[in-house]
């Protein structure tokens, strides 16, 4: 395979070469049986012969960005193994490196990296110093002056700043896909290293949720140490701070991503200034409406998106938002897989009232929310905190009718939730469900991770009791033509969780 991508990559890159150097696109030639020429497009004016004259201009004000830190590392010579706990052993601190890349944006020596970059490795590990490189060899001492979490943004100060070197941010909103960009950086520590490339998408959501899931995609070379480099238009204006890469690999398969210069540039402000940096926040957890849910739901795949909990007393409880919401505009706008829930949650003001329409067990309706300020990560991970204990064992039931008709179906087995085999998996007496007593490992179940000892509390929004109850939930979405059943499901020390099972 890397021998096929080889020759694919020269491949590309001949043609590429051929369309520039005869000054017209690749693609638009004449087809052999037309009469006349189809018209020449001449390359846009910016499109560079060479890179070198602006390399040459950006180059000294990107740096290379080092810390020392402390770590905290166990000192039990048997930590993973059956003898861990014989033996104690305090924790020790190790001395660690990180590097990343950076770039200076004021004379005075203000720089912006990657907060991931400054941040310590593991618990209890702290920095002791951070260090900028210049490219011409000069190294400075820096500061952490602000970091922010949500958005992996940090600015440095150079404490022997002055009339350095600078870049300043651009506007990716006025770029294109196609258009040229190039990447300085310190990947893999070899400093000033230049890539270049072209914008591949714009804003795009990678899928993996939070406030600022929206990034320019691009194929420029992006490696590990690359965190936190500028991407440049053509203008030489910083419009993307390079963030992280898509790679099977470990290295660059020509999918990278960067943080867009008008999401960066007011939050770098706020933190240059010492200013609180405040977002909007709901207080629910919530995932996309993948091609499950939606064949479990009956709605439109890729629209919307579905609602797993909801946290008591935040802004979505006092509005009337539940677990098994599926929201589909809020504000005014559209949720969709490039302009998601999160992303216009956490840029809408503290306090300001908005409409959330949405769907609740097929029925549309809207709601009115006050957004709540958002919690730093901390207490974010806290609201969400559930401890994973393994359940305590029960009996498998018998196969009767219904069991063969939910095992054929669904893949599992289940036995009715007495007080007594709740008690055992860590619920009240009062919850009502099914356990699961069984789970075939090749079924979709199986797949989704549901275990032995998980309760199904309802399917398809309707509370289930008994295996029977169950079994009927799963023969009117065989009738309904549904190809698969949404399952609440609850784990012992977890929040309950809707997971959308495939029937068989």
């Amino acid at each position: 395979m890397r021998y096929a991508y080889s020759i694919t990559t020269a491949l590309l890159l001949g043609g590429a070469a051929v369309s520039l150097a005869t000054g017209y696109p690749a693609g638009a030639q004449v087809a052999q049986n037309d009469a006349a020429p189809m018209a020449r497009v001449a390359p846009p004016g910016g499109a560079p012969a060479s890179f070198a004259d602006l390399t040459e201009q950006l180059q000294p004000a990107v740096v290379n960005i080092s810390t020392r830190q402390r770590v905290e590392v166990g000192a039990n010579p048997f930590a993973g193994t059956p003898f861990e706990n014989m033996f104690g052993g305090e924790r020790q601190t190790r001395e660690a490196q990180s590097l990343g890349s950076g770039f200076i944006i004021s004379a005075d020596g203000y720089v912006v990296t990657n907060n991931h970059v400054v941040t310590a490795q593991g618990r209890g590990g702290t920095i002791e110093a951070i260090n900028v490189t210049m490219s011409d060899g000069r190294e400075y001492e820096a500061e952490l002056v602000g970091n922010d979490a949500a958005s992996d943004l940090a600015v440095l100060k150079i404490e022997q700043g002055g009339n350095l070197p600078f870049v300043r941010f651009g506007d990716s909103r006025q770029a294109r896909v196609g258009d040229w960009i190039i990447a300085i950086g310190n990947p893999f520590g070899l400093g000033g290293t230049v890539t270049s490339g072209i914008i591949s998408a714009v804003y795009r959501a990678t899928g993996g949720g939070g406030a600022y899931d929206r990034y320019l995609q691009t194929d420029a070379a992006i490696n590990r140490g690359n965190s936190g480099g500028p991407m440049f238009d053509m203008a030489g204006n910083v419009i993307g701070i390079n963030n992280a890469i898509f790679s099977p690999s470990g290295g660059s398969v020509g999918i990278g991503f960067a943080i867009p210069a008008e999401i960066a540039q007011p939050i770098v402000q706020s933190l240059m200034t010492g200013e609180t940096i405040e977002r909007g926040y709901l207080g629910i957890q919530i995932q996309p409406v993948n091609e499950d849910l939606a064949a479990s739901l009956g709605v439109a795949k890729n629209r919307g998106e579905f609602v797993q909990s909801v946290v008591p007393g935040g802004a979505a409880a006092k509005a009337g938002l539940r677990a098994g919401d599926v929201v589909l505009r809020i504000a005014g706008k559209e949720i969709t897989p490039e302009q998601t829930l999160s992303f216009i949650v956490a840029n809408t003001d503290p306090g300001t009232r908005v409409p959330v329409e949405l769907i609740r067990e097929g029925k549309r309706m809207t709601v009115t929310a006050t957004v709540d300020r958002r919690p730093n990560e901390e207490e974010l991970t806290q609201s969400f905190a559930n401890p994973e204990e393994e359940p305590e064992g029960f009996d498998n039931p018998g196969a009767d009718d219904q069991q063969t008709f939910i095992a054929q179906n669904l893949g599992m087995s289940v036995a009715a939730l007495t007080p007594q085999i709740a008690r055992q998996l860590g619920v009240s007496d009062e919850t009502q469900g099914v356990v699961i007593a069984a789970v075939d490992g090749s079924s979709d179940a199986g797949a989704k991770g549901l275990r032995r000892g998980d309760i199904i509390l309802s399917a398809n929004y309707r509370n289930v009791t008994s295996s029977a109850e169950l079994e009927a939930v799963v023969r009117a979405a065989r009738t309904e033509k549904r190809q698969a059943v949404l399952l609440r499901i609850q784990r012992r020390g977890q929040q309950a969780q809707y997971i959308p099972i495939r029937l068989r």
